[in-house]
């Protein structure tokens, strides 16, 4: 059989990446506009822009493993925030159907839990 657990760190290293890539997105986003994202997700502007910033922090240090669990635990509070919003204010299902449903928000909190977990592999910079 195959014997890739040597291979963890890489993976880990692969998953930091694309969870980092996708907050550091989310982020920039909601930088580049933030009326137009306050007036969607219904939130002030101000608030939006913190919600920017720590996207961009968390998914920076998840990425390069700099803090990478304080990061990941930031980025879990976004995510229960925007749980939150969908399930009980969107009145959203699990797929969703007008708007896109919760099951992104569990799948990107699933792979936070694994960096938390593992401490983001070998691949970090400041623990």
């Amino acid at each position: 059989m195959f014997h890739l657990a040597g291979l963890t760190d890489y993976g880990l290293l692969f998953l930091r990446i694309m969870v980092g890539l996708i907050f550091m997105g989310s982020g920039y986003t909601d930088f580049k506009d933030p009326d137009a994202r306050a007036k969607d997700l219904g939130l002030p502007k101000g608030f939006t822009m913190f919600l920017a910033i720590a996207e961009l922090a968390g998914g920076a240090g998840v990425i390069l493993g700099i803090l990478q669990q304080l990061a990941s635990i930031g980025c879990i509070l976004i995510m229960l925030g925007a749980l939150q919003k969908k399930i009980f204010v969107w009145k959203t299902g699990f797929w969703g159907q007008d708007h896109p449903g919760w099951y992104y928000e569990l799948t990107m909190m699933s792979m936070l839990f694994t960096v938390l977990f593992t401490d983001g592999g070998r691949f970090v910079i400041f623990p």
